[in-house]
């Protein structure tokens, strides 16, 4: 008897301490406030929106959501590393502040979340949750584009300019990249709810092959003017050269040639594209008759010449319209 009653005040001795380490192990897991933190940053890193923002119990703001889920989220947190979810500490008798510090694209930040008691469960267990909250928005711009890609993910942009609601933490990196019209990537970390990130400005510039598709174009049409002012035998043709001469010049013996084509740089003004004046030389060789002395000579004469032009895109086709004054 006494034997048995030893055995039974043993096994409920062992019993107590086990559900003791049990109860120890769920209330520093499941029932922390930590465990909500660590599942959203879980989310943001397997690009899951829809439980992160359920998680963080955030009000999506009047934006664009492009980059609330998929790609577009997953490669904002896939530049983190190195996370340490800390202690919370104590922030009123229901809430608890839940730090997080982490490397983001390089940088060491710092996050506090901000936890609140919403109940128990399984009876005695204190339940945690986010304190609701807003997202914050990034704002972003692109010079004369209706269009941009952030974070990977094509975005529209009216007007050249949009907002976009993001999670945090987490880095936005916005560029173009189009056949004619490029923009360097700017980029902000976003490491609150509050937001308060500059804009992101994309500064448009022609790409290599727009610059050289309007180079060739302003080409042929200066290689034209040469071989039809040569043809028409014309000292003042209908093109950006001339030549003004006292001399007679003999019939038969003008020939122009373009000998300095001009350096195209195209910029942005007034919400279009523009091409900056051209300047190049022409040269212009003839035969000429002095007027009072009848001599001839052989003649050999640069000259600067300057115009602009209009430019059009529309879609693939490149269209360039020289404005040449007489």
């Amino acid at each position: 008897m006494v034997r048995t009653a030893a055995g039974w005040l043993l096994g409920l001795m062992l019993a107590a301490a086990g559900a003791i380490v049990c109860i120890n192990l769920v209330s520093s897991s499941v029932a922390s406030p930590q465990q909500p933190v660590k599942e959203y940053l879980q989310a943001l890193q397997k690009g899951d929106g829809a439980q992160a923002l359920g998680l963080l119990r955030a009000k999506v703001p009047s934006a664009n959501a492009a980059m609330l889920d998929g790609t577009a989220l997953q490669t904002a947190a896939s530049k983190m590393s190195d996370v340490k979810v800390g202690n919370p500490e104590a922030r009123g008798s229901n809430r608890m502040a839940v730090p997080v510090e982490y490397t983001l694209d390089g940088n060491r930040l710092h996050t506090e979340f901000l936890m609140e008691r919403t109940g128990t469960q399984w009876l005695f267990f204190t339940k945690w949750a986010f304190v609701p909250t807003t997202l914050p928005t990034i704002d972003v711009t692109v010079v004369n584009a209706s269009e941009a890609t952030l974070n990977g993910v094509p975005v529209n942009m009216p007007n050249g300019r949009n907002t976009f609601a993001v999670f945090f933490p987490g880095k936005y990196e916005a560029s173009l990249n189009g056949t004619y019209f490029e923009a360097p990537p700017a980029s902000a970390l976003v490491s609150s709810r509050d937001g308060g990130q500059a804009p992101l400005n994309l500064l448009t510039r022609s790409t290599k092959a727009m610059n050289d598709a309007v180079a060739g174009k302003v080409k042929e049409f200066l290689d034209t003017c040469a071989v039809q002012a040569t043809e028409q035998q014309r000292l003042q043709p209908d093109c950006p050269f001339y030549h003004v001469s006292n001399a007679r010049v003999v019939d038969g013996t003008i020939k122009w040639a373009i000998t300095e084509y001009p350096k195209v740089t195209i910029e942005p003004f007034g919400g279009k594209w523009v091409v900056a004046p051209l300047n190049g030389k022409a040269t212009l060789t003839a035969r000429e008759i002095d007027l009072f002395t009848g001599a001839g000579k052989d003649l050999s004469v640069e000259h600067d010449f300057s115009f602009t032009t209009q430019l059009d895109v529309s879609g693939d086709t490149v269209t360039v319209t020289p404005m040449l004054t007489f």
